[in-house]
């Protein structure tokens, strides 16, 4: 009996280790090609949220400065997000009704949102930075320099209010994209493909990007401000408050066609290239 139980448990394991690597891999590949992929519309929507206004930040001018950083932190992050929130729901999917399954993604996809942002905020502090602030120098510049002026506190400016930002995304997008990929498999009938898989993403991001927009606004002007910034505008509440009293609904939603367009399509690349990405990771493992 104790040989049976040490089996199973062996199992589980190998189970775990399985859609640990899987998920890592397809996410990171994943991760890295929206990114790279989107990034001059990323660079579109930073400007227009920019204190400085798009035109002083850059305009159209040197789309792609900053992607160094993306293809840097791109890959690890979202690896590491999708590792998170499989292994996590996985766990909890036996142990929870089923009437409780979107409060378990909501759940899941938080969590894996504070794994992700622990990798991914400092890259992006350097790439915000080199797609709005003219002169702001190479990648390794801007990083000796936060942490000179302000320590790791320097390196992490932000990581409040992209976990504020990040976590309300997650928790609308992912219970919505889990719901509409069951909702496509009961209706026809059989599995999914990856385009369709694909198709519940970009509908999921876009719904999500466009109602957590003032949330990236803040955010973005958080990353932007130099180190002698009042602590009022380092604060998401402050940055919002004073972003509503001096331009309205227009501010809070700066950016708002090219990030609900961004997220849209990216949802669906991002969604698309993880499914398939993962289809073709374990079928190798089977050969």
């Amino acid at each position: 009996m104790m040989e049976a139980k040490d089996d199973k448990t062996d199992v589980s394991k190998q189970t775990d280790s399985k859609i640990f690597s899987t998920s890592l891999l397809a996410g990171a590949l994943a991760g890295l090609v929206v990114d790279v992929t989107l990034f001059p519309l990323d660079t579109v929507k930073t400007r227009l949220q920019s204190q400085f206004g798009f035109w002083k930040s850059g305009g159209f001018k040197g789309i792609y400065k900053g992607l160094g950083p993306v293809v840097v932190g791109s890959a690890p992050s979202a690896g590491a997000f999708f590792a998170s929130y499989n292994l996590i729901k996985d766990t909890m999917y036996p142990i929870i009704p089923q009437v409780l399954a979107p409060a378990s993604h909501v759940v899941c996809a938080s969590i894996s949102e504070v794994v992700a942002c622990t990798i991914k905020v400092p890259m992006e502090v350097v790439k915000q930075r080199r797609q709005a602030i003219r002169g702001a120098g190479h990648p390794i510049k801007i990083l000796t320099k936060a942490i000179k002026q302000e320590g790791l506190k320097g390196l992490y400016r932000g990581f409040g209010s992209t976990i504020i930002r990040d976590v309300p995304f997650s928790a609308i997008q992912f219970p919505i994209w889990e719901a509409l990929k069951t909702e496509w498999r009961n209706s026809k009938g059989s599995e999914i493909s990856s385009g369709e898989v694909a198709v519940c993403g970009a509908l999921a991001g876009g719904i999500a990007g466009a109602a957590t927009t003032p949330l990236d606004v803040a955010k973005t002007r958080i990353m932007l401000a130099d180190s002698h910034s009042k602590s009022e505008s380092l604060r998401i509440t402050g940055v919002i408050r004073e972003l509503y009293k001096t331009s309205g609904f227009r501010g809070l939603f700066a950016g708002f066609t090219p990030r609900t367009l961004l997220i849209f399509l990216g949802g669906g690349i991002f969604f698309g290239v993880y499914e398939k990405s993962a289809r073709l990771i374990d079928s190798l493992k089977l050969e």
